[in-house]
């Protein structure tokens, strides 16, 4: 296997007013290619800074960032946004739909960014919600939809770019738990399809379905843990 994400002391602080706030510490660890990782940690231990700047959404303070091969800790917006649409696919606890859009438009919106023809767009979006057992429901708008159904939008539209990477943020958080239980059946799928997977939750039953649990506290990694054994 080889490395999809190398982290390599990553630091990230914020300024409020003269005060400077350490939401990382130094915080360095590798994920390999078809991994399926939790990230977890109490409010403020750093998990969200580490998500958005293993999504791209964001740059360390200092530290390197190889994605896939490209350094991206030193990429501008721009190019940041091109990496994250091509090698990044979000879910996400909100679902962050489109209300005015049917499921079919939601999950074609990733695809018009890529520049993608909209024939091609409408087929791909086809098969990605077929993918996630809605092809009789890609005409509903997210308010005919279950809260189930509408994650499994959410899924379809992260996984039509055909992305290396899921990164899913509490993507069961507004669900209740047979929802959720059928939710991660579908992460389980898409894991062994061959993607990598990134999971961030506080939901210890949640978490127990990746292979590796990642726990963070005060901006360090506290333990990385792979079927409960550290990782040396």
């Amino acid at each position: 296997m080889s490395n999809i994400i190398h982290l390599e002391s990553i630091v990230k602080n914020y300024f409020l007013g003269a005060e400077i706030v350490e939401a990382l510490r130094s915080v360095s660890l590798e994920i390999q290619k078809n991994e399926y990782v939790t990230i977890m940690g109490p409010s403020g231990s750093g998990k969200s800074t580490l998500m958005n700047i293993i999504g791209c959404l964001d740059t360390p303070t200092s530290g390197r960032y190889i994605l896939n091969g490209q350094d991206a800790s030193k990429l501008v917006d721009n190019q940041l946004a091109e990496i994250r649409n091509r090698e990044i696919g979000f879910v996400f606890q909100t679902f962050n739909l489109l209300p005015r859009y049917s499921a079919l438009e939601n999950v074609m919106l990733p695809l018009v960014y890529a520049g993608v023809s909209k024939q091609e767009r409408i087929v791909r979006a086809k098969v990605a919600l077929e993918n996630v057992g809605l092809g009789d429901r890609m005409e509903h708008k997210p308010s005919e939809l279950s809260g189930g159904q509408r994650q499994r939008v959410s899924v379809a539209r992260a996984m039509v770019n055909n992305p290396a990477i899921i990164l899913a943020d509490e993507p069961t958080g507004n669900l209740d738990s047979k929802t959720s239980v059928d939710i991660m059946a579908l992460f389980r799928e898409i894991h062994n399809r061959g993607n990598t997977i990134i999971l961030v939750t506080h939901e210890e039953n949640i978490a127990r379905h990746a292979k590796r649990i990642i726990r963070l506290l005060d901006g360090h990694i506290e333990s990385d843990m792979i079927n409960d054994q550290p990782i040396v």
